[in-house]
């Protein structure tokens, strides 16, 4: 029985940096963050276009690799304090008018919802060799933005944050590397 214990304590990651998980059996997990598009706001023809482009991307990677969906819990406080910060610096009646709107309708959505959260998406791999990694990582950016996507690394916190998303729940851990 595991417990409460964190994941890093039964996952078998060595550490995490530059963008890439080691693991103990000496593979490496990388992969590429993708900026959501909502092509549904987009004619037909365009969503087409996408949607065919992205098949041809999928169908062109030839190694084993995961689409990973993931919630990360957004502070809309933050958002709040900004909104509240332009309200009070503003003169205009009508900006105003719009801000209040939108401080208003945040508020009703924390008074309704439990967790906010923004939902992410990463394409990721694994491979022993880091030359193999940096040219993956290369051609998956390469391959989205062929399909009108931005991709960019999984830095070391959306690593951590999808750690944490898939084995504690989505409760943030504080941990270091783990050494070996």
């Amino acid at each position: 029985m595991t417990g409460n214990k964190p994941a890093e304590e039964w996952v078998p990651v060595r550490n995490i940096t530059n963008g890439i998980i080691t693991l103990d059996n000496g593979y490496m997990v990388a992969g590429v963050k993708v900026e959501p598009k909502n092509i549904f706001i987009l004619d037909q023809q365009q969503r087409y276009n996408i949607i065919n482009a992205l098949r041809t991307f999928y169908n062109n990677i030839d190694y084993e690799f995961w689409l990973i969906c993931a919630g990360r819990p957004v502070d809309i406080n933050v958002y709040l304090a900004t909104l509240q910060v332009q309200y009070n610096n503003s003169n205009n009646a009508e900006i105003r008018k719009l801000l209040i709107q939108d401080i208003n309708k945040a508020n009703m959505f924390m008074s309704t919802q439990t967790n906010a959260v923004d939902t992410e998406y990463y394409i990721l791999f694994k491979e022993k060799r880091p030359e193999i990694i940096q040219k993956r990582l290369q051609n998956l950016i390469s391959g989205l933005a062929n399909c009108t996507l931005n991709g960019k690394q999984a830095s070391n916190d959306d690593l951590r944050m999808l750690i944490d998303n898939f084995f504690n729940g989505a409760q943030k851990t504080e941990f270091g590397t783990v050494a070996s």
